[in-house]
């Protein structure tokens, strides 16, 4: 889910789509479950910077439990946990948001969390629940696949890359953009998937031959979906040449929903055989000044109501098992069905090293 992070999370950044936030703290307690004063009336959540939810949706958690959400936006995935690691204890928030399965190790090995099991928990898969002690409660998900340009294919008669094997054969030779998985959550999400594909003595080879076949590299997710990919709306714009990109399975409805005028069917596609799984978690962060006002806000983000306002608010699916995809989704979208995982221990094991490798590789 950064796209977050997650679903497309960053589309919503990128296409300027803006919701409530602010900064600063909060009258309060001292160390989470541990105040003896009593609690706030505003709840604190952190977030990376593609955090949206409806006014509507805030709104009625107030109603209910009489907090007021303030949102604090921190970057982007990896630079908002950096900031929760360094302010540990004395946290800038009560609640974080978007620390997602690729970087789930690096927050729970230091700490930023206590254990909370949320209401409603029974609601969502075992297959999401990736940490035993409830120190973090999964939100949402989201596929980090290969999009590519249906005209660009048609016109050319040729059959979109289907795979990771597709990828690397001649007939998409300089087709394809990627992202600095050193810099960008959908290029490392890209990078583990074919880890998770070839294995970890054979995904080298791969990326050998990716760049072989002319295999570009960028920074970022923006200057990849919005500068070079000839599919996409700002593709067109800036007159991007590359028709293959690293992006998510939920890219198509959102060319479709902020298409001007809006298309019947989306002009991009999804290489279902080219997915990675993210799952974007919430905690309760250790040191929070309103721990209560924390937990009913963890709760609320699995809630029903919550669930089903995010894949328009955020372009990601919700976990919750109860939670319904709105019309966009199911009309547009793509149900990945077998995306490549990775266990969060070895990615916290691997992802350093090979990240080194893979710029020794590719970067060089």
């Amino acid at each position: 889910m950064s796209i977050k992070k997650t679903a497309a999370v960053a589309l919503v950044a990128a296409l300027g789509v803006t919701c409530l936030a602010a900064c600063g703290t909060d009258e309060g307690g001292s160390a989470a479950g541990k105040t003896d004063r009593p609690a706030p009336k505003t709840v604190t959540l952190v977030s990376h910077d593609s955090f949206n939810a409806s006014k509507e949706v805030l709104a009625d958690f107030t109603k209910q439990t009489g907090f007021t959400v303030k949102i604090l936006k921190s970057g982007d995935a990896g630079e908002a946990v950096n900031k929760e690691i360094l302010t540990k204890g004395s946290p800038q928030g009560d609640v974080f948001f978007g620390v997602d399965n690729t970087l789930l190790s690096r927050a729970l090995d230091n700490g930023i969390f206590v254990p909370y099991e949320a209401k409603g928990l029974d609601r969502v898969p075992a297959a999401y629940q990736l940490d035993k002690e409830h120190r973090v409660t999964p939100i949402d998900s989201g596929d980090i696949c290969v999009n590519y340009d249906k005209k660009y294919f048609a016109d050319k008669k040729l059959a979109p890359p289907v795979t990771f094997d597709d990828l690397a054969k001649p007939a998409y030779k300089d087709l394809l953009v990627v992202e600095n998985p050193e810099r960008s959550s959908p290029g490392l999400g890209f990078l583990l998937g074919t880890a998770a594909k070839y294995g970890d003595d054979g995904w080298q080879d791969y990326w050998t031959k990716l760049k072989a076949n002319g295999v570009k590299t960028v920074d970022s997710w923006e200057l990849a979906y919005n500068q070079e990919f000839s599919g996409s709306a700002g593709g067109k714009q800036a007159k991007g040449d590359r028709p293959l990109v690293v992006s998510y399975a939920s890219s198509p409805p959102v060319e479709v929903l902020y298409g001007e005028p809006q298309p019947k069917v989306a002009p991009t596609g999804v290489s279902t055989g080219t997915c990675f799984r993210q799952t974007e978690f919430a905690g309760l962060l250790n040191g929070a000044k309103n721990p209560e006002g924390g937990k009913a806000l963890i709760d609320f983000l699995i809630s029903k109501k919550f669930q089903e306002d995010m894949p328009l608010q955020m372009f990601v699916n919700p976990v919750a098992k109860d939670a319904a995809l709105p019309e966009l989704f199911t009309k547009h979208g793509v149900v990945i069905d077998k995306p490549e995982t990775m266990a969060p221990e070895k990615i916290a094991e691997k992802r350093d090293p090979w990240i080194q490798q893979w710029s020794s590789l590719v970067l060089k």
